[in-house]
C-alpha cells in the first residue's frame, strides 16, 4: 500500500492539487465536543443544517462506517491581485476571491471524482470502493485536513499551511482501501493575531473560536432577512463574503498560485459598480452569476448586501438609486434600501 500511496499522491499534484494526505475518518475524537460547544453557543445562526446532521459532522466515521482511508487534498486559489484593494473604492462590490470566477465546488469536485477514478482502476485488485466530498456534506474537512497533516486550523478557524498558506480549497476522498497516514499537523499561529485583528466584526470571541452570527461571509450568504444596523456599517462595501482574516495570514508569503486559470477574477466581478448591481433583477442576477456560486443565494439577498455596502459609500449620488429600491417586493431589500438612503442623508 505504501507504493500505491506514493503513486496517489504523485498523481494528486498531476491533478493540480498543492497537497494531499492522509488520516482515518475516526482521527478527530475532539470534534464532536467542539462542534457542540459551537452549537450550544448559538454560534451557528441560521444554519440549521449543522445542527440537524451533527451526528454526521461530529464523527467521520458514521457518515460511512465501511470507510477506511480519508484522503485529504488541498486546491490553490491564490489571487493575483490584493484582495482588500478594492475595500477603499466605496462605490464599488467587494466580493470574496473565491466568488470571482467559476464554482469551485464543480471544479474540485471533477478533480476528486479523477483522482477516485484513477484510485479504483490502480487499486482494481482490491476492488476499492469511494466517495469524494467538497464543502457541502457533513464532513469536518479542516479538522481531517490537521489530522492527516494538510496543514493546522489557525486562529481564524481555516486550514493553513507552511507550505501553501490559506488560499486553498480543501476536498476528500473516503475510501475503503487501507491506506499508510500521515502524521497530524501541529499548530504554527504562535503568538500571532493579525487574522483575529483583521475582522471587521469582531466575529473571533476567542482564537480558534467563530461566531458566526457576527461574521461578514455569513452574513452575506448565509442570513435570512435583514442583518442587525449594528453590523450593517461594519461591512463596509463586502456584497459577498469576507477575505480580511484569510489575507492578514503571515503565512500567505508561501502561497502557491492557483494552479486552474478559471479561478482568476472575471473582470465584471472584480470591482462591479454597486449602481450596476443594485439595478439587478432575477433575470439580470442570474446571467452575470452564471455558473458563479453567488447565484445560489438569489436575487433578493444580493441586492440587500448591495443596498447596505450602498448606505456605506459615502457617495450620495447613489442615494437615488436606493431610493428606487424603497418598495421593492422583498422586505429585506426594502429594508436595505430605506436604511441607506437614510445614511447616505447624514
Amino acid at each position: 500500500m505504501a507504493a500505491l500511496k506514493q503513486r496517489l499522491v504523485q498523481q494528486a499534484l498531476a491533478e493540480g492539487f498543492v497537497a494531499c494526505r492522509i488520516c482515518r475518518p475516526w482521527d478527530v475524537p475532539e470534534v464532536p465536543e467542539r462542534l457542540e460547544a459551537f452549537l450550544q453557543a448559538g454560534y451557528h445562526g441560521q444554519m440549521d443544517w449543522l445542527e440537524k446532521r451533527s451526528h454526521w459532522r461530529g464523527n467521520p466515521a458514521a457518515l460511512w462506517p465501511d470507510a477506511r482511508s480519508v484522503i485529504m487534498l488541498a486546491e490553490s486559489y491564490t489571487p493575483e491581485h490584493d484582495p482588500l484593494a478594492i475595500l477603499g473604492q466605496r462605490d464599488r462590490g467587494a466580493i470574496s476571491v473565491y466568488a470571482q470566477n467559476r464554482d469551485y465546488h464543480d471544479m474540485v469536485k471533477k478533480r476528486l471524482k479523477r483522482l477516485a477514478r484513477w484510485l479504483i482502476a490502480e487499486a482494481a485488485d482490491a476492488a476499492p470502493e469511494v466517495k469524494v466530498f467538497v464543502d457541502t456534506a457533513p464532513v469536518p474537512e479542516k479538522p481531517l485536513g490537521q489530522a492527516a497533516g494538510l496543514g493546522w486550523q489557525g486562529k481564524h478557524t481555516n486550514l493553513l499551511s507552511r507550505d501553501w498558506g490559506n488560499w486553498a480549497f480543501i476536498g476528500s476522498v473516503f475510501t475503503t482501501l487501507d491506506l499508510p497516514t500521515d502524521a497530524p499537523e501541529v499548530e504554527h499561529c504562535g503568538s500571532c493575531r493579525a487574522c483575529l485583528d483583521a475582522c471587521p466584526t469582531d466575529a473571533f470571541p476567542a482564537p480558534w473560536q467563530i461566531d458566526a452570527t457576527r461574521c461578514i461571509s455569513y452574513l452575506t450568504i448565509e442570513h435570512r432577512g435583514p442583518v442587525s444596523e449594528e453590523l450593517r456599517e461594519k461591512m463596509g462595501n463586502r456584497i459577498y463574503g469576507c477575505d480580511d482574516c484569510l489575507a492578514a495570514c503571515p503565512w500567505n508569503k508561501f502561497a502557491v498560485a492557483a494552479s486552474d486559470m478559471r479561478y482568476a477574477a472575471r473582470e465584471e466581478l472584480l470591482a462591479p459598480k454597486l449602481a450596476d448591481l443594485a439595478m439587478l433583477d432575477d433575470a439580470g442576477f442570474r446571467a452575470l452569476f452564471s455558473g458563479s456560486p453567488i447565484k445560489r443565494i438569489g436575487r433578493d439577498r444580493f441586492v440587500r448586501n448591495v443596498l447596505y455596502a450602498i448606505g456605506n459609500s459615502e457617495e450620495e449620488e447613489l442615494s437615488g438609486v436606493a431610493q428606487a429600491l424603497v418598495d421593492d417586493p422583498d422586505p429585506a431589500v426594502a429594508d436595505a434600501a430605506r436604511w441607506a438612503v437614510t445614511q447616505l442623508a447624514r
